[in-house]
């Protein structure tokens, strides 16, 4: 059995740093983590949620990570409609509500500036 026991990272490839380090700390609300230089004259930039968890790495584009992907990434909210209606106010690419029915918790999906896809999901 392995002793595998927490995801710690996740990397998203994005056009422009400084930009995604702007989309996801103040407009999302994560904090940077770490922001250094790393090796021929590249950065390594982290950014976590308010209330901790994995970090999410903004990566430079490679071949086989281009920005503009569906992340897999989904962040838990108290209130959806709520975080939905400011995300839309601030012009933010946000889907649809979908679900809140008793079935399917409420959710939606955003793309950070990079086109990169994250799901917001009802925190139940």
């Amino acid at each position: 059995m392995l002793h595998l026991t927490h995801i710690v990272r996740v990397d998203i490839p994005v056009h422009d740093r400084d930009e995604a380090i702007a989309f996801y700390t103040e407009t999302l609300g994560f904090s940077l983590v770490i922001d250094t230089p790393f090796g021929d004259g590249k950065r390594w930039v982290e950014v976590a949620p308010p209330r901790g968890g994995a970090t999410v790495a903004l990566t430079e584009p490679a071949e086989v990570r281009a920005p503009g992907r569906v992340t897999g990434i989904v962040l838990r909210s108290a209130d959806p409609r709520a975080d939905h209606a400011t995300l839309k106010a601030a012009q933010v690419d946000v889907s649809e509500l979908i679900g809140g029915d008793g079935t399917i918790p409420l959710l939606f999906f955003l793309r950070d500036p990079s086109d990169n896809q994250l799901m917001v999901i009802e925190d139940r």
